[in-house]
């Protein structure tokens, strides 16, 4: 049965909650915002704040917070829940909402698979019928829940308008990542062994099933050229691949399909130097057409794997110039969650001092030249959790 704007919630199961007293059904009068997250997810934990500061400012008008754990990665539910509760003494001391805790996936049943809900994170209103009053990213909440308390947004056009597009959105995502899961399934337990063959087959299945699927794609040029390093078939495969993502004429594939030609962490030495500069070359030019310098888009992402192909070309001057300017977008017109930034900043400036070959610093952070780059990209094999963004 679809879950939708109106339809009675659906019961909370988790194991047990790990912040906060345990709640067993919605009390009548109250609004709920059962918010899906992982501590993976940089965009998560940037809306953990805002989070806080809602449940703080309508706690009197009755809104009960509930944060939802149910895709932490690991291998246990031991391990994991472990995980969660270092990740909030760390990260949220003072969380003034629950946190429930789901390794089972019963939750993603109930809640997110008859709603379409592909990622997260996800935000799911219940008011004080115990209906559904909206399903949608957490960053509309502010608008929302005013309304909600009111009575005015469900009857509103806005929001029939919303939860419809929602739907005819969200549906064909939703069904797509049904079709992909077995796929993922083999392909991962293949990984686990090492067996690449196996790896390779479960992913050119994917690709025939969905061959603009960027994930299957850039799996099967890295298992080609990194894992089972056959050349003739692998850059062909390649080849395609960076075609394919300049005709999109997205950064993201552009990107990803850079860092299979130069990211550190894969190596490089079978392919041929003259094709591989030629691909990050124009790669490269494509991605600053998209995002030029002067732009006040974020650069954080992209510019790192476009300073290594000039950084391998010879150009170390560009380079420093590319990683400076991530930085600075960092704190740039366009405001970037704490989080996110205490992720990029530490590989930033490890890059910008590898071309410069002295320290870097940034407020109390530093780093030294290194050889090498300490984490391996996550492009270039599919995800083990849906994400959004």
């Amino acid at each position: 049965m679809m879950l939708r704007m109106g339809s009675p919630a659906p019961s909370i199961k988790v194991e047990d909650w790990p912040r906060g007293e345990p709640l067993a059904d919605f009390q009548p009068g109250k609004v709920y915002t059962i918010e899906f997250w992982a501590t993976w997810c940089e965009l998560c934990a940037a809306e953990m704040l805002e989070l806080m500061q809602l449940q703080e400012k309508y706690k009197d008008s009755g809104l009960e917070v509930v944060g939802i754990a149910a895709d932490e990665d690991a291998p246990t539910a031991v391990e994991a829940r472990n995980k969660l509760d270092a990740w909030l003494a760390e990260k949220c001391p003072d969380l003034n909402y629950r946190i429930g805790f789901d390794f089972t996936g019963e939750m993603k049943k109930l809640w997110r698979e008859p709603s379409f809900c592909v990622g997260i994170p996800t935000s799911f209103v219940v008011d004080r019928d115990g209906c559904i009053a909206f399903i949608g990213h957490p960053s509309q909440l502010g608008e929302v829940l005013p309304k909600v308390f009111n009575g005015s947004w469900p009857t509103s056009n806005k929001a029939k308008a919303a939860d419809q597009q929602r739907i005819a959105t969200s549906e064909p995502l939703a069904r797509g990542q049904a079709l992909k899961k077995p796929i993922d399934d083999r392909f991962w337990a293949a990984v686990k062994l090492e067996d690449w063959k196996t790896a390779l087959w479960a992913i050119e299945e994917g690709i025939a099933l969905m061959p603009d699927d960027l994930n299957f794609r850039l799996a099967h040029a890295h298992l080609l050229l990194h894992k089972i390093q056959d050349m003739w078939t692998g850059l062909p495969v390649m080849r395609q691949l960076a075609r394919d993502a300049i005709d999109k004429n997205t950064e993201d594939w552009m990107v990803s399909a850079l860092d299979q030609l130069f990211h550190p962490a894969n190596d490089h030495s079978r392919l041929p130097p003259a094709e591989r500069f030629a691909m990050g070359k124009e790669l490269s030019e494509h991605i600053l057409a998209l995002n030029p310098p002067q732009g006040d888009s974020p650069k954080f992402r992209s510019y790192p794997a476009v300073a290594r192909y000039y950084h391998e070309n010879g150009n170390n001057d560009r380079a420093i110039e590319l990683v400076e300017l991530a930085l600075t977008s960092l704190d740039g017109a366009e405001p970037i969650p704490a989080e996110l930034k205490e992720q990029h900043l530490p590989d930033l400036l490890q890059a910008l001092a590898r071309y410069r070959g002295a320290k870097a610093c940034c407020g109390a952070l530093f780093a030294a030249p290194q050889n090498s780059f300490p984490r391996v990209p996550n492009r270039g094999r599919p995800r083990k959790k849906d994400k959004k963004g």
